[in-house]
């Protein structure tokens, strides 16, 4: 992906305002290019929201806020490059095995609540920028809290019968006899923004339900009720044009003169900046959508 000169200034602006809290050197070094791509795929995958407790004042990506489930309170990681609490000792590889296979640095199987299930759709050229991109920013010494899983899920080999029940392993295949753009919105979607990890129901063991994608999730991430945004016309975003669907992902602003809520609104932090031939590729994916009525609350 080529972006266009005055983006590449924007973002680089972005990652360097994103991480002065920081203060050590970088770990890696890598071409530009490469960091500047990464930075786009991480701002658009709004890595911040799970990675860096902004209400607790900690540094970018050095550790998240609690995230509460039914299986127990999880703590995005350190994913920077420090050596001792964060990423910095992993190779290539490593990284992306964890982000695209969800196997750790030691070969463990980790939770499904990190999305690899979504992230394992990146392509190996994106997975490799934001390898590029992550080993760039100001490695910080932080190490998370330790998650509260409740027994029996805490015990990882257990995983390996949810993997073989519900993670199908990407990337993710181009469909046929559609436009660039809806293949383009499709991967932006599933892999990218992975919007169905809020906007999908989930089975009682936490797997997507894809027989519903989209349909909302009225018990989603700290219980916020996402909303179902197929193309149905009574409960979904049927009745949106697709200039309002691009304002949404863009400002926030919805059609009726509302604003998205908090987990809307950290999403739109990302894609509020993604380019407009991303937005509008998203939205023409997103409108594709067979329309579904609304998961029951």
């Amino acid at each position: 992906m080529t972006l266009p000169m005055a983006l590449r200034r924007n973002l680089a602006r972005i990652a360097a305002s994103f991480f002065l809290l920081g203060a050590s050197a970088p770990a890696f070094a890598a071409d530009n290019a490469a960091i500047t791509r990464g930075a786009y795929l991480a701002i658009a995958a709004d890595c911040g929201a799970c990675h860096t407790d902004k209400k607790a004042g900690g540094a970018p990506l050095a550790g998240g806020p609690p995230l509460k489930t039914a299986f127990g309170t999880f703590y995005g990681p350190n994913v920077t490059p420090d050596k001792q609490t964060g990423i910095g000792d992993w190779t290539e590889d490593q990284f992306k095995r964890a982000l695209r296979s969800g196997i750790n640095e030691h070969g463990a199987y980790m939770f499904p609540v990190f999305p690899f299930t979504s992230f394992t759709n990146l392509t190996d050229a994106d997975a490799g920028d934001l390898y590029a991109y992550m080993m760039s920013v100001p490695a910080v010494t932080h190490r998370a809290p330790a998650n509260d899983v409740k027994f029996p899920f805490g015990w990882r080999p257990l995983l390996w019968f949810w993997r073989t029940m519900f993670f199908k392993a990407g990337p993710l295949a181009p469909v046929e006899g559609q436009s660039a753009e809806w293949n383009r919105g499709r991967y932006l979607a599933e892999a990218v923004v992975h919007c169905q990890e809020c906007h999908t129901p989930r089975n009682f063991l936490g797997a997507l339900d894809k027989s519903h994608a989209y349909a909302g999730n009225p018990h989603g991430p700290d219980g916020q009720d996402a909303p179902d945004i197929t193309s149905d016309k009574k409960d979904g975003i049927g009745d949106w044009k697709l200039d309002e669907l691009i304002e949404v992902l863009k400002t926030g602003n919805t059609p009726d003169g509302d604003v998205v809520g908090k987990g809307m609104g950290d999403v739109v932090d990302g894609t509020g900046k993604l380019t407009d031939a991303d937005l509008h590729a998203i939205a023409i994916y997103i409108k594709s959508l067979p329309a579904l009525p609304q998961t029951p609350k």
